[in-house]
């Protein structure tokens, strides 16, 4: 049933340029809301909880779903919702714990005997979707048309979305249990290395967040020479990589082929509630238009930098005339918050917890996860957001962006255990949607043209980051999962599929060095969510489109939003844009949100005039 949902590093998460100093004191998580510590009675009181009412709920409703009335099927919803909330308070205490410091041996231990015991227990809940799919589809229709069952109907066509691909009872129980040892086992194996990793750059040993820093560094030296050094360490662990990456896609095209799935997409886009086409419609259209986004971006930038070409290590590179600032932490707080208020004072209250109750943990730390998430938890909590925080501009957006996330999180528990979840495709809104009024409150309070400028190229990167890369990182994962349909990929093969995407997306002003070729090893989205990355483009165009709805100045806009919010996983995209008179299964739709960003670019180029 339920693991620790791994969080997925946000999509400009490594990216941030240096700092780390004088940013003031830097919260921390306080996970008690939780659980008070590993060993609480309470977390024992849980699990042992867990353990008899899995069995129970199996033995009471265990081949009789079918015959099930209206009364007897809602009370059976709650109680396997309130194993899902006991299920995943455990896992979300023992998976923070773990990813505030995934060298911990403990701590890894802890999590891992957890989801042992969570995977064990569950296994008596396999049969739930299993014999809830067979129910007839009229027997179906008739008991959540209507009263108490209804609400919970999008949950469960959902479930139902997975009909012709459902395996018998025996083989589904197996792929439960097995779990542990399969994908999960691979993200650990893979999260431990990456966080164990060292590079030695300027005389000094960082980790992967801080050597990913120096890629934006004003010093180009510097940039060159982290550059070197990710690739002389990913080099070396290669082998490593490439086995993780080979058996992970080939356990997903095992599973895909005994479900018939007809693509190894197919299981991505049922979870997230989104029709293939729109997703291909997504995907052609910024492939389509990296020539007037990504290539003429990085064209101008290459003139700025002064450079006959630009190298890798020039790509989030700041501009010359982009002085080097430190953002301390409270600054980077005001900065966000009076953002948030500028669209809605009640936004700014939903965000304000989330800096006086330990749900941030913000601080560089050993052994810590890279990157940046916000974790739902559960329903009967409240989110917490994981940052790296090194006091530079794009750290402040990213604090904007993991925030947008935890409002989200914080206005859909309303819907309850089972609803409240969003789909990939819309769970970016938010967070693109909080950078973007962040963005927008910097660029109205520049001083000059020229700070108008800094703040533009650098939304411009954070765009074509969000969704010309991104779009790339999908090509680049079709195509390994098409390949390892084939046979065993060498590192030199992926390393290959790598190269085949990069110049298409990035454009002629690049040159690439020997070594880029590995950069693929460190994405933890391949490794933790097959075919996730698409949802950041999905979501940027969104946004981009919703904003210049707001810009229009609907009065009703910001109750239109949060009930969008509040909505989660309890509507489609259509139902939830349509307020908006937007629809994203129209392929025009994602030429209007390319077309701001292609906006922003005119106007830099206008600059140079």
């Amino acid at each position: 049933m339920r693991d620790f949902p791994t969080p997925v590093l946000d999509a400009n998460s490594g990216a941030s340029a240096g700092g780390g100093k004088d940013l003031g004191p830097l919260p921390d998580w306080d996970l008690s809301d939780l659980y008070p510590a590993e060993d609480a009675p309470e977390l024992k009181r849980d699990m042992d909880w867990l353990e008899a009412e899995c069995a129970k709920f199996a033995a009471d409703y265990a081949g009789k779903l079918a015959d099930l009335d209206a009364a007897a099927m809602l009370t059976c919803i709650k109680r396997y919702e309130k194993i899902d909330v006991i299920a995943g308070r455990i896992m979300s205490f023992a998976g923070l714990r773990y990813y505030q410091n995934t060298t911990d041996s403990g701590r890894a231990k802890f999590m891992s005997d957890c989801q042992d015991k969570i995977t064990t227990y569950t296994t008596a809940l396999v049969f739930f979707s299993l014999e809830f799919n067979r129910i007839p589809d009229d027997a179906y229709e008739a008991l959540f048309g209507t009263g108490d069952l209804a609400r919970y109907k999008p949950v469960f066509d959902r479930m139902r979305s997975m009909r012709p691909y459902q395996l018998s009872d025996e083989l589904e129980k197996f792929l439960h249990d097995q779990s542990v040892v399969g994908a999960s086992a691979w993200n650990k194996l893979f999260d431990e290395t990456m966080a164990g990793l060292e590079f030695e750059v300027d005389g000094e040993t960082h980790g992967i967040e801080g050597t990913l820093n120096y890629l934006t560094d004003h010093d180009r030296a510097k940039r060159e020479a982290a550059a070197h050094e990710l690739a002389r360490v990913f080099r070396s662990r290669l082998p490593l990589f490439s086995r993780v990456h080979n058996t992970l896609a080939k356990e997903k095209d095992i599973e895909d082929r005994w479900r018939g799935m007809p693509t190894p997409q197919t299981g991505r886009h049922l979870a997230n509630h989104v029709e293939p086409e729109v997703v291909e419609a997504l995907r052609n259209a910024v492939v389509a238009a990296y020539p007037k986004l990504s290539h003429r971006y990085y064209e101008l930038k290459r003139k700025w930098l002064g450079l006959d070409v630009l190298q890798v290590w020039d790509r989030n590179a700041p501009l010359p005339m982009d002085a080097p600032k430190t953002v301390d932490w409270d600054t980077a707080r005001g900065m966000v918050m009076d953002a948030y208020a500028g669209f809605d004072p009640k936004m700014a209250d939903l965000a304000a917890p989330f800096f006086d109750k330990g749900w941030i943990d913000a601080g560089v730390k050993p052994g810590k996860a890279p990157g940046a998430f916000a974790h739902p938890t559960v329903t009967e909590v409240h989110p917490y957001v994981m940052l790296n925080y090194l006091g530079k501009p794009r750290d402040v957006m990213t604090l904007a962006h993991e925030l947008g996330h935890g409002v989200h999180q914080v206005l859909a528990a309303g819907q309850g255990e089972l609803l409240s979840s969003t789909p990939l495709t819309l769970a970016e809104t938010a967070s693109v949607f909080g950078e973007m009024l962040t963005f927008r409150k910097l660029l109205e309070n520049a001083k000059d043209d020229a700070e108008r400028k800094v703040l533009l190229a650098g939304k411009v990167e954070d765009m074509i980051n969000t969704v010309v890369r991104q779009i790339a990182f999908y090509d680049f994962e079709c195509k390994l999962h098409a390949e390892r349909q084939k046979g065993e990929l060498t590192p030199d093969d992926i390393n290959a599929l790598w190269m085949s995407v990069q110049a298409q997306s990035l454009g002629p002003a690049f040159e690439y060095m020997d070594g880029y070729e590995t950069f693929w090893a460190y994405i933890p989205h391949f490794v933790h969510s097959p075919f996730y990355v698409y949802a950041y483009a999905f979501g940027d165009g969104l946004v981009n489109a919703l904003y210049a709805v707001y810009e229009e100045g609907g009065a009703d806009f910001q109750d239109k939003y949060f009930d969008m919010l509040k909505a989660g996983g309890s509507k489609h995209h259509k139902e939830l844009l349509a307020p908006f008179g937007l629809d994203a299964s129209d392929p025009k739709f994602w030429d209007k949100g390319l077309s701001m960003i292609s906006g922003m670019i005119d106007e830099l180029e206008a600059m140079e005039g």
